[in-house]
């Protein structure tokens, strides 16, 4: 099937149904760390069960020491009789509660330990995981994918689910403990009580899910807004000159005044969903304790209930609406984090468009024929860039490829480098077809260089030597020489800042010319290698140039047609079809294209002397 140049855009996760596969996936990652996720959750229970022994401890405390002791000392009183206090009870119960601190203390940091150490390796794994994928995919990928839309995977959307794994579900799962520890608690010691709280559970989750629902919403159209109104506003401030020629200030401010209005809108709903938030959960809890309150008096007053069961129940009240709060946070981020998570999990599964066939053997050295036999391509479907394309070019040949833009030289170039492969026809190297060869076999017995160099960070010798770490010093130094880049021999311990900011356009070319040359390919491309650079720059590099192509097949893409006089064929390629084939002189005695393109180059470069 043909390449479709359709851009990567985000979905929009509205079915329910998204979010428990999500979930799967996610503590996929969790699980690869077993150990660690099991001291977490251990940490987990013990500070959930902890929590809830806490109000039956202050039960017990009141019930057989405060109020005995109380009733004792009021007796003893009555009698005129001095009372006399064990202090062992009191003493065992302060033991009780340090010792309940303590080990809360000792949960809380085995858990935050676990919890980061869970985030920062999931982390790593989903950020190396893009990464490597990224490396393996076919140029058709990038064709379609803005390079924010990548960088924001690994940047933004990895700690937000990381995030949810870690600290969110740390809270979500110490609530599920909390409430089942608790309610086993309250059952216990009183299923009339332990019931009318539980009855209020699921009024006190549906309002929390809703409100958390109804912010996450106007939370996501303010973001979304944000960044348009962003947008906007730089768009139009970069073309005020326009808006002003085009007399367009009304209409775009009317615009503007649209997307912030909408802006307004959203960021008020979100803000005043937050701000009801607190308020009405507080509210339903107050309630519920009130009512356990009251009908825990109640059966207090009929001696069916201690007061130390009483205190505990209205404890309990107050405390299980809390982990509530947490469980219903964490679904209210889980739902936040389903876009970011689709997008990472989309890049990870991201299969190359381009890719080795079964038993693919490798090429030997390769002599350098490469034929096209009847090869159709496209880009997008019904809009062919080749078709029935055929070209014959000997081992050792110097070709060059000249026409207008679009005429399909680059995409040449590309299939024979098999950034992409062809939709018809076969393309031929040493007489066999490439897709029966490993794709590694091919590119590393190729030399490419492009019309933007790249160089990366680090020394200039790194720089030469990319990829390889076999090279002597000496073999560094006689390629330099051959491309004519001498210049380069006493500065290669020189340090390559980001992007080369510390080099001409014309040096990183000429590092370029030298890690193409370096690796001695068997085949070397060079596409608009020298369209970055001014013509004095391109006179200097030339003989390095003819150096490089001497002795192996070149194939050179060249808007300057002064650099190809000396290939041994010269091919004009105008719609996808070779129109005119010779040598520099042969073409010049047609007249021709490629005579009329040259001849205009002339006269445009005599003009501007």
């Amino acid at each position: 099937m043909p390449y479709q140049y359709t851009y990567i855009q985000d979905k929009k996760f509205e079915a329910k149904g998204a979010l428990l596969p999500f979930l799967k996936r996610v503590m996929s990652y969790t699980l690869a760390h077993r150990s660690w996720f099991v001291g977490f959750m251990t940490a987990i229970a013990v500070l959930a069960l902890t929590d809830a022994v806490f109000p039956l401890i202050w039960l017990h405390f009141l019930d057989d020491v405060v109020i005995p002791a109380t009733q004792q000392f009021a007796q003893s009183q009555a009698q005129g009789i001095t009372p006399l206090v064990d202090w062992q009870p009191l003493y065992l119960f302060v033991g009780l509660f340090l010792a309940n601190g303590m080990i809360q203390v000792t949960c809380v940091y085995f858990f935050v330990k676990f919890a980061g150490l869970i985030e920062q390796h999931v982390m790593y794994d989903l950020r190396r995981q893009m990464f490597v994928r990224l490396q393996q995919l076919s140029f058709a990928f990038y064709d379609r994918s803005a390079a924010g839309w990548l960088l924001s995977r690994i940047s933004s959307d990895t700690p937000r689910v990381t995030n949810l794994i870690s600290w969110s579900l740390l809270e979500c799962s110490w609530g599920i403990m909390m409430i089942t520890f608790c309610f086993v608690a309250m059952f216990w010691y009183n299923a009339q009580l332990a019931f009318l709280l539980l009855l209020s559970l699921p009024i006190f989750w549906f309002v929390s899910v809703k409100i958390r629902t109804l912010i996450l919403r106007y939370s996501r159209q303010a973001r979304k807004l944000n960044s348009e109104t962003t947008a906007a506003y730089n768009e139009h401030i970069n073309g005020i000159e326009v808006n002003k020629i085009t007399v367009q200030e009304q209409r775009v401010g009317e615009e503007f005044g649209i997307l912030t209005r909408d802006l307004r809108h959203a960021s008020f709903y979100a803000s005043f969903y937050t701000a009801m938030y607190m308020p009405i959960i507080l509210t339903i809890g107050s309630v519920a304790a009130a009512i356990v309150l009251f009908r825990g008096g109640m059966l207090t007053q009929q001696n069916a209930l201690t007061i130390g069961t009483m205190a505990t129940f209205f404890n309990y009240a107050l405390q299980i609406f809390w982990p509530i709060m947490e469980i219903s946070r964490f679904y209210s981020e889980a739902q936040g984090s389903l876009s970011a998570g689709e997008r990472i999990f989309s890049l990870i599964d991201e299969q190359p468009d381009i890719a080795d066939r079964p038993n693919a053997d490798d090429f030997d050295t390769l002599r350098g024929e490469i034929e096209f036999r009847d090869v159709g391509f496209s880009y997008i479907a019904e809009k062919p860039v080749l078709s029935n394309f055929n070209l014959h070019i000997k081992a050792g040949q110097s070709v060059a490829l000249v026409g207008a833009t679009g005429g399909g030289k680059s995409t040449v170039i590309n299939l024979i480098c098999r950034f992409y492969e062809p939709t018809e026809g076969t393309i031929r190297i040493d007489g066999c077809d490439y897709l029966t060869k490993t794709i590694h076999s091919l590119r590393r017995q190729l030399g490419v260089v492009l019309q933007t160099p790249h160089v990366f960070s680090g020394t200039i010798r790194d720089n030469i030597c990319y990829g390889r770490t076999d090279v002597s010093d000496g073999s560094i130094i006689e390629t330099l020489r051959n491309v004519g880049a001498t210049q380069f021999i006493a500065r290669l311990d020189e340090t390559v800042t980001e992007n080369g900011d510390n080099l001409s356009m014309g040096e990183k070319q000429l590092l370029s010319f030298a890690r193409a040359l370096l690796a001695n390919p068997r085949i070397l491309i060079m596409d608009e290698a020298t369209a970055s650079i001014d013509t004095l720059t391109e006179a200097r590099i030339q003989q390095g140039i003819e150096q490089m192509i001497a002795g192996r097949t070149a194939l050179i893409v060249a808007h300057r047609l002064s650099t190809i006089k000396r290939c041994d064929r010269i091919l004009v390629i105008k719609k996808g079809q070779i129109v005119e084939d010779g040598s520099h002189a042969s073409l010049m005695q047609q007249r021709g294209y490629y005579y009329d393109l040259y001849t205009a180059q002339l006269q445009e470069y005599a003009a501007q002397q």
